[in-house]
């Protein structure tokens, strides 16, 4: 493909819807590469106030999760541990 007509369709793609589709993931992309670094940030200051980095981003995936699952893992959790004696 070359050039860029507007509106062009050349071997069946429409160039413009294309370009816009590709340009979007890259924009989002963009995106996501500042927000990591944002993240990034927030854990180290969390880690520099004394916060544990895993704990807290364990934290973070329990509350993603509807609250009869977490129970039910906590629960086998605790079966588990006693099964083991600990």
């Amino acid at each position: 493909m070359t050039g860029y007509n507007s509106g062009a369709v050349e071997g069946g793609i429409a160039a413009d819807r294309l370009r816009y589709i590709i340009e979007r993931v890259e924009r989002l992309e963009s995106e996501r590469k500042a927000l990591s670094g944002d993240i990034k940030d927030i854990f180290s200051e969390a880690k520099s106030a004394g916060f544990d980095v895993k704990v807290i981003k364990q934290i973070i995936r329990i509350r993603k999760q509807e609250p009869a699952d977490v129970e039910e893992q906590e629960t086998l959790l605790d079966v588990y541990r006693r099964a083991l004696g600990m």
